[in-house]
């Protein structure tokens, strides 16, 4: 299994990854006919190999080395379970982890796809399996979360080595909550969720609460509770 995947890295070697300012996702130089970018992320991208599609490598930028030793330390921890991948091991900047199919919710609310009830459900029982290991759930958003086959699969553990509560979670499932029903199967744009994206990263700058910052964005997707 070891042999299997670290042959498969070699097909890294000309891929370099590169953090960008304001939150913004990695810049990706360089190709490789036996890798597939599948996810790209703010501190990292991901690839699948072609030879060994049963795994997944996650490349971090070279600034983003901190996040990469935390990541595999918290899948350490974690160990299985139904909600988050497996992780078989690491290279100098990467994590290898298990290939996993399905849409992220940012990909359902592109593509209108129904994101059922019981994936904000296993959300909150991994958030208390994540509680229960002696780890701090945090960082989970739209991106972060696969539906597979009805059910959530969580991606990106590296913050949940951290204190504090960022919140993420809270205010996405209020969201959800209070509007998810009236653009439920509406594909939406993707300058429009994009455009949300950095508003949230920012939205202490012209938001005092979560609340208003919902009435901003309902306001732009023309929608009334």
């Amino acid at each position: 299994m070891e042999h299997t995947w670290q042959a498969a890295a070699d097909a890294l070697s000309n891929i370099t990854v590169t953090s960008n300012p304001d939150n913004e996702p990695v810049t990706i130089r360089g190709t490789s006919e036996d890798m597939r970018c599948i996810g790209v992320g703010t501190d990292a991208a991901v690839f699948q190999s072609l030879s060994a599609p049963g795994y997944a490598f996650k490349v971090y930028a070279e600034t983003k080395m901190a996040k990469l030793e935390a990541e595999a330390e918290v899948y350490k921890r974690l160990g299985p379970s139904p909600y988050f991948s497996d992780c078989f091991g690491a290279g100098d900047r990467f994590l290898v982890l298990k290939y996993e199919e399905g849409p992220t919710l940012f990909d359902c609310l592109l593509q209108g796809i129904h994101v059922p009830e019981q994936v904000i459900e296993d959300v909150e029982a991994a958030r208390q399996f994540v509680r229960e290991r002696g780890l701090n759930p945090r960082d989970i958003h739209l991106k972060n979360i696969l539906l597979q086959d009805g059910r959530a699969k969580l991606l990106d553990v590296s913050e949940y080595i951290k204190a504090g509560n960022d919140f993420r979670w809270e205010h996405l499932k209020k969201a959800h909550d209070e509007y998810y029903g009236l653009i439920d199967g509406t594909p939406m744009p993707f300058w429009l969720l994009d455009t949300i994206r950095k508003w949230y990263h920012h939205w202490n700058n012209y938001s005092s609460s979560i609340d208003e910052f919902m009435q901003i964005i309902s306001k732009q997707l023309n929608i009334r509770r």
